[in-house]
Formats: C-alpha cells, structure tokens, sequence
C-alpha cells in the first residue's frame, strides 16, 4: 500500500532512505534546505518542496532527519514549518539523533495539536541507509508504530518499539556508547599491530573472523588501514550524539568514563580541523598521541 510520505532532511543518510521508500511505491516529497542536495532524490521520482510546510501538506506521514534538536525544532514548528501545513491526523516520524527531553516535549506538543508522533532514530550509518538495512529503534504509541511498519520496513530490516516517547533516543545514546568506545578499541588494536610491523590486511582478515569482530572492526578498521577517512558518519556529528550521552547520564548520576574518553579523542579531531570526517578519523588521534604514522 502506497504511502504519501513528507521527506525533510536530504543529508547522507537522507537522501538513500528517501529513495528507499520510492523504491517500495511510496510516494514521496523532499525538502532540504540547500535544495540542490534533493536532485539526486527528485531525479529517482520525488517531488520537491520549498518549504517544510509544503512538505507536509496532503501527506500521511512526515520524517524528519536532520541535525540536531534545533533543527527539528524548526523544520516543524518554526516559520513555514511543517506543523503548519499539516492535516490534523498527520503522522510525524523523527529519525534524527536529538535529546530525549527534547523529544518527549516534541511528542507532547504535536499530540496536543491532534498529530500523532514517533521518535525512530537508526543505526547502521550511510552503508545501511542505502541497503536499507538499517536498525529502527521506535519511541512512541503501538498504535502508531503499527501504522508506520509498511514505511519502516523499506528503510530498515531491524525494527524495534523499545518504548514509550524518548525511548527511541536513549536505546539511540546506547548504541552511540556502543559505537565510540568499540571504535576506540579498533584504533588501539590498529595502532599496535602498525607500531609491531604486523601486516594490517592479515590482521583485520583474522580478528574479524573471531570473538572480536564487530560492524566498527569490519568496516571503519578497514577505511583506517585503508587511509579513507571519507564520512560515512562525521566526527562532529558523534560528538553531538556523546554529549547527549554525557548530558543523559550526568541527569542520573551515572558515571560513563569510557564515553567520555572517547569524547576527548574525538575533541582532539575537532582541535585538529578534522570535524567533517568519518568517525574513523579518531585513528589520527590516536597517531598523534603515539607520535606515529600509518
């Protein structure tokens, strides 16, 4: 069953979740505020908007990625946002990576209004996102979340309502835990195979095939070996998600020493001008700590 769909947000992630869902039969409109970043989706069938209001407008469901909670903030409720052209009944959908305290105060405001809203943030970076495989990780009403599989399962091939209003962001902030510290560890492991002399490729093929593997070794431990430190997710981004980690378990007393160690490797990036690189740009950090060079 086709779905009309409101696209906000044509970034790296975007853009190949968009398509996705034309792929399926939805029928999709983007808006992005640099417009010349929905061609890509326009040329595959979308419509495009001039407005987050236009968007929205004779939609069923409205999916906002974008950067950060201001921007959600604005893209749904600011001038010519997409609250605004909206049907009452509208399904709104956010997949950004923002604060839960933001997005249950975002789910109070659009019920009120007579919308209905899930909080959906993914994992599985832009190689899922064009796979559309990605890990969907659900905050909100069963009612809702039953009404937005079809849309979900052309994007992801793991979906989960973990919960209620918010409990999307914080499975969300564990995983981005999960993430930055097991990168760490592959930069450490890189780092003392290339001080040993140890072949890189040999070592990544036989790590990866035992109790150690995971999606951060395979992937990112091959882009570091590789020297490709192309963003497939980017340091400045990983570093807003550690601070809303940071931020969460400060409000609950609990100590994360290993996010924050990560935190500081990844500032030492940010110190460095490399902000706009892959994540797996904290292996240069970890060749200057070292004063070595792979």
């Amino acid at each position: 069953m086709s779905t009309r769909i409101g696209f906000i947000g044509m970034g790296i992630m975007g853009r190949p979740m968009a398509k996705n869902l034309l792929e399926a039969g939805h029928e999709v409109t983007v808006y992005n505020r640099t417009e010349s970043r929905c061609d890509e989706v326009v040329a595959a069938g979308a419509a495009k908007a001039s407005s987050p209001a236009e968007c929205a407008s004779g939609k069923d469901v409205v999916i906002t990625i974008v950067t950060d909670s201001p921007d959600v903030e604005e893209v749904l409720f600011g001038e010519d946002g997409a609250v605004s052209g909206a049907a009452e009944g509208t399904l709104f959908i956010d997949m950004t990576t923002i604060s839960p305290d933001v997005t249950r105060d975002i789910a109070a405001r659009l019920e009120e209004d007579g919308f209905q809203f899930l909080d959906a943030p993914v994992s599985g970076g832009d190689i899922g996102a064009q796979n559309g495989t990605l890990t969907i990780m659900v905050g909100g009403r069963q009612e809702a979340f039953e009404r937005a599989e079809a849309v979900f399962e052309a994007m992801g091939s793991r979906i989960t309502l973990v919960g209620e209003s918010g409990a999307g962001q914080v499975t969300k902030a564990c995983n981005q835990i999960l993430c930055a510290v097991n990168l760490l560890a592959v930069c450490e492991a890189v780092s003392l195979a290339a001080r040993s002399g140890i072949d890189l490729e040999k070592m990544h093929r036989v790590v990866t095939g035992g109790a150690a593997a995971s999606w951060s070794l395979e992937h990112l431990g091959k882009s570091i070996i590789e020297g490709n430190y192309d963003p497939g997710f980017m340091v400045k981004l990983i570093q807003k998600d550690l601070n809303i980690c940071m931020s969460a378990a400060r409000e609950l007393d609990l100590p994360v020493p290993g996010t924050a160690l990560a935190n500081q490797f990844f500032r030492s990036n940010e110190a460095h001008g490399e902000a706009d690189l892959g994540t797996q740009a904290m292996f240069k950090a970890v060749e200057r700590m070292g004063n070595f060079k792979v």
